[in-house]
This record gives structure tokens, C-alpha cells and sequence, in this order.
């Protein structure tokens, strides 16, 4: 037995695995963002952040329309690294007194959560093609395309606005 809570000896249930890790992982987002959105003061930062969180319920109704079509039951496995994710992003948010800069911590924690979900999504749908899954590897592309969809958005909010107001904070 491995870093995993059971064997894992084929492909199918590395994926398996996989889509219990990010099942979690989506739940544990619902969870996060609405602090993240109590947080946050930049008017835009905070309407991005509402406005992932109802993705973010869409893409567990995905999640278990792939867990159904592989006739599994939805269930999902601790992933130490999304709550890491998400605990280091509360701990430093606890840390930021000034709000534009609380504002750029939180932008840089939903970035953080993004590119843990763009890799984990990305490699689903390779391993899916790879298994004939092609059904499942539509939907979860779908995903894919929101997460990266929301990574730019918070690309292009820190570099218009967030960080600048973040750096003319005062000491």
C-alpha cells in the first residue's frame, strides 16, 4: 500500500481514485468560498468569486454524471492537498489586515485552488480517452474549460486592478 487508502493496481483505479480525489476536492470548495467571498472587498473579486461558487455546484452535478455513467457510487477520498491548499489560504487571509492586500492573498488563493483543479481535470480526461471513456472525458473537458476560464479572470482582475491596490497599501 502506497501514498492511496487502498491499492491501486490499474489504470481504471488510478482514475477511479482520481475522480473520488476531486469529488472531495470540488465539496471542500463549496465549502471555502463563501468565506472567500465574505472576505473579500474588491466588488469584482468578490462577484467572481459568487459566481464560481455556482460553477464550482455545477461541476459536482458533472462529477456525478461521470461517477453514474461509470456505474460508481459518488463518494469522494480526502485530498490532503486541497485542504492544504485551503488552510493556507485561511491562515494567511488571517494575517492580511489591510483589505486591497486581503484582497490580493485572496486572489492568489483561488489561483492556487485553479491550478490544482486544472492539472487534476486535465489528467482525468487523458486518462478517460486512454480507458474509452469518451462520454466522461466530454463532461469533465467542460470542467476544464471553467476552471481555466476562471484562472484568466483572475489573471487579468490582479493585474488590472488588485495588485496595484494591494502595493499602494500603507506599511
Amino acid at each position: 500500500m502506497g501514498l492511496f487508502t487502498k491499492d491501486i493496481a490499474t489504470l481504471q483505479d488510478l482514475y477511479v481514485h482520481q475522480l473520488q480525489d476531486i469529488y472531495y476536492a470540488e465539496q471542500q470548495i463549496t465549502k471555502a468560498l463563501p468565506k472567500m467571498i465574505e472576505k473579500a472587498t474588491d466588488p469584482q473579486l468578490k462577484q467572481g468569486f459568487e459566481t464560481h461558487l455556482r460553477e464550482t455546484e455545477g461541476q459536482i452535478e458533472r462529477l456525478k454524471r461521470v461517477f453514474s455513467l461509470e456505474g460508481l457510487e459518488e463518494k469522494g477520498v480526502t485530498c490532503p492537498a486541497i485542504d492544504g491548499i485551503i488552510k493556507e489560504a485561511n491562515e494567511t487571509a488571517g494575517d492580511v489586515a489591510d483589505k486591497a492586500v486581503l484582497d490580493a492573498a485572496l486572489t492568489a488563493a483561488a489561483q492556487a485552488v485553479e491550478h490544482y483543479e486544472i492539472s487534476r481535470y486535465g489528467t482525468l480526461i487523458a486518462w478517460a480517452k486512454q480507458l474509452g471513456r469518451s462520454e466522461c472525458a466530454a463532461i469533465l473537458a467542460e470542467t476544464l474549460a471553467e476552471e481555466k476560464a476562471t484562472d484568466e479572470k483572475l489573471t487579468q482582475l490582479a493585474e488590472s486592478r488588485i495588485n496595484a491596490s494591494a502595493e499602494l497599501a500603507e506599511a
